[in-house]
């Protein structure tokens, strides 16, 4: 839209100008997507790109996430708010993130119960999830005796370490929930990484759905400011940045994703045993635990082997989809 046509036209006519559903089917259709999309990024292991892209919204998602720049920036602080509709795809956003939204506080409740009351099996969900996002993603890696084992390599090691290093309890302090937020937020267009999958490793998955499932406390609206705030700055660094590495090296990028995502299976193994715990306010806080082979072959041990199975399983046909379209 030229500035010509931009002064001779209403606010409300730039707002339905900019790109985005055209009608109320369109709409809804789009507003499905944003659901699928979060209830996929609730779940350590699926991505929320892999569902955009067997949508098939994968590229309006990065060019309207990449329609928020500078141009829309200097528009918005001249108050130039013609501009600003023009520049920005928020028709497309606002509705595929008030579908994202939507599933993410409906589901986060039932995820937070589940690793509450069942977390042996629920982390064997989790774990045939990355399982198979790393085959995935592993099938796609080119020149594996050269560059792309030796990125591999290295992003399993530093994983496996670093994983080590972050305590069960991580800082509840508002500039590490605004750095978890920055981190998890990446995965909604990585296809194939998880953005919960990296909140699982910084130890702020059950934190974080706890706020999600309580929105409208004081203290949780406060959580959820701050980590959506990080979700905003960090997918506006990163989506460029992704871009760039993807662009000039792109076997490297995703060797070295799938090394981290391979060394990181260390933080998401079922079975743990508590080494050290302390009890603050009533709650059980585990400080230090290690990982064991599991020794209780009962109902339990072979319910978590049909969710390791069932999530693995999800992933490739999700993957297949995507695929086939």
């Amino acid at each position: 839209m030229t500035k010509e046509n931009l002064s001779s036209v209403s606010l409300k006519e730039a707002f339905l100008a900019s790109p985005g559903p055209t009608g109320t089917k369109e709409s809804f259709l789009l507003f499905v997507k944003g659901l699928c999309m979060g209830s996929a990024d609730i779940v350590p292991g699926v991505s929320g790109g892999t569902i955009a892209l067997i949508t098939g919204i994968y590229e309006k998602l990065l060019h309207a996430i990449q329609s928020v720049n500078m141009e829309a920036a200097r528009a918005l602080l001249s108050f130039d708010f013609k501009k600003l509709l023009a520049t920005i795809h928020l028709r497309f956003l606002i509705v595929l993130l008030a579908g994202i939204g939507t599933a993410v506080v409906s589901l986060a409740r039932l995820m937070h119960h589940l690793l509450q009351h069942h977390p042996v099996p629920t982390w064997g969900f989790f774990l045939g999830l990355i399982l198979a996002s790393i085959l995935v993603i592993g099938k796609k890696i080119q020149n594996w005796p050269g560059v792309g084992s030796a990125f591999f390599i290295i992003g399993t090691i530093a994983a496996y370490f670093l994983v080590g290093m972050i305590p069960v309890t991580t800082p509840e302090t508002w500039w590490f929930i605004f750095l978890s937020g920055m981190i998890a937020i990446c995965a909604m267009i990585l296809p194939g990484i998880s953005g919960s999958f990296f909140l699982l490793i910084l130890g702020k998955y059950q934190f974080i759905t706890g706020a999600l499932k309580n929105p409208f406390q004081s203290e949780s609206i406060l959580i959820i400011i701050i980590f959506g705030s990080g979700c905003v700055c960090g997918i506006l660094a990163f989506s460029r940045f992704l871009s760039y590495m993807l662009d000039h090296y792109h076997n490297a990028t995703l060797s070295l994703l799938t090394g981290l995502m391979f060394g990181s299976m260390r933080k998401v193994w079922p079975w743990k045993e508590t080494l050290e715990s302390v009890t603050i306010r009533g709650k059980v806080h585990v400080l230090r635990e290690q990982n064991i082979l599991p020794w209780d072959f009962g109902q339990e041990f072979f319910l978590t082997c049909v969710l390791v199975l069932g999530g693995f399983c999800l992933v490739l046909l999700l993957q297949r989809l995507a695929d086939d379209r």
